[in-house]
């Protein structure tokens, strides 16, 4: 992926579409984090693509271009909510589709992570779904690392009193 990445930054367009491409499941993923709807998914997704393309000559390090791209989607899908919330209500949403499988389990496991505050969610997906460490989310969060491994532990027993609660 770092040899994608130097040739995207040398302005070569078929690098990056290559490397969207391969980041799009793990963008999905987050950005569903944030959404129920495939418009506001995509909205999302769409301004980090074109915030990458942009600003790819400020990327300082290639080996961190997952770390900074889901960044930029996570600070895009803020803007919007609070954009959003400027201006209409939030009425229920309808189920987002095409990101989770639909096997029972896997319908189960996503009712349980949207269970979660949203803070807690988004570190939930990056350390669970996408398999960045804890530092690695401290960085792209802002936040200290031991408050990514608090929201871990706080979302963990969470999601452990409601399986118990339906076993």
């Amino acid at each position: 992926m770092e040899l994608l990445v130097r040739r995207a930054m040398r302005g070569e367009a078929e690098a990056f579409i290559e490397l969207m491409e391969q980041t799009k499941p793990a963008l999905l993923r987050v950005a569903y984090g944030y959404f129920k709807t495939d418009a506001d998914v995509a909205d999302a997704i769409g301004e980090t693509i074109l915030n990458a393309w942009e600003h790819l000559g400020e990327l300082r390090k290639p080996a961190y271009f997952r770390t900074w791209l889901t960044r930029i989607l996570i600070n895009n899908c803020n803007r919007l909510l609070r954009e959003q919330r400027r201006v209409q209500p939030m009425d229920v949403l309808p189920e987002p589709a095409g990101v989770w499988d639909s096997t029972e389990s896997n319908l189960e496991f996503k009712e349980l992570v949207e269970s979660l505050s949203e803070k807690d969610r988004v570190i939930f997906l990056l350390y669970y779904g996408e398999g960045f460490t804890t530092k690695e989310i401290s960085r792209t969060l802002d936040i200290r690392e031991n408050t990514v491994k608090s929201r871990l532990k706080r979302g963990r027993e969470q999601l452990r009193r409601q399986l118990v609660q339906t076993i």
